[in-house]
């Protein structure tokens, strides 16, 4: 059963078209990692499903309606899909506690005592229920995007999104973020994941996909896109990267 159904995507910023006739299926807990180039279209993709970015041309299917379709509840549809970005966009005047609180109170108007419940037990999911008074000040760069993936959690999305979650790291806090990365995976969640972390994509995809400028070239299982990928530009990328 897909929960999103892409098809024949588009995004241009002017003329220049970022996104050309995207077209992808997204299974209820299915782990997809979207590989390849900077520049090549996999953000803007990512931050186009969730409508970070308002795509010019094709349709999004949640559930099988489509979100582009006029009138369709917008606000609804973001409730469902959760964001972790590169920098984490965490509120540096409150408290960890309070960051993991406040989008539920806000926006899915969860009472205090709710969110509260929701959001320890998603920070102990992520190993920071030891930090609730720290502020993200405090905190290393992983320890935030931690605090940043259960906040994300406590809004039980559909889907989760992730936007090179690790790229704003220091390589000695990359680990952290990636085992609890795995840790989801396993446990049943929907993922789309953007990363240069091919080692992590090859262990938890159930589907790879490789972009360049702004199409995708290939996509498969991992063990197919890292082992006997099909066409020149995947295999040059990986090349690259594999070294």
């Amino acid at each position: 059963m897909s929960i999103l159904e892409i098809k024949h995507l588009q995004k241009a910023f002017g003329q220049n078209l970022v996104l050309k006739d995207i077209s992808l299926n997204v299974k209820a807990g299915e782990v997809i990692s979207m590989i390849g180039s900077s520049g090549s279209g996999k953000s803007t993709f990512l931050r186009s499903i969730n409508l970070l970015e308002e795509p010019t041309g094709g349709e999004i299917l949640f559930k099988g309606e489509n979100v582009l379709a006029k009138g369709y509840d917008l606000p609804k549809y973001r409730t469902h899909l959760g964001m972790v970005f590169q920098n984490f966009n965490l509120f540096e005047n409150k408290n960890v506690l309070a960051n993991v609180m406040i989008a539920q109170t806000t926006v899915l108007k969860r009472n205090v005592a709710s969110a509260r419940i929701e959001a320890i037990k998603n920070l102990q999911k992520v190993g920071m229920d030891r930090f609730l008074d720290a502020k993200p000040t405090q905190l290393s760069g992983g320890q935030k995007q931690r605090v940043a993936i259960a906040r994300a959690l406590s809004m039980n999305p559909d889907v989760l999104l992730f936007d090179e979650p690790t790229s704003a790291l220091d390589p000695e806090m990359v680990g952290e973020v990636l085992i609890t990365m795995k840790d989801l995976a396993k446990s049943g969640l929907t993922m789309m994941i953007v990363t240069h972390e091919m080692a992590f994509a090859r262990e938890v995809s159930d589907l790879v996909i490789f972009m360049d400028k702004g199409v995708i070239i290939e996509q498969g299982p991992p063990e197919e896109i890292f082992g006997k990928p099909k066409e020149e530009r995947t295999k040059k990328f990986l090349q690259r990267y594999l070294k």
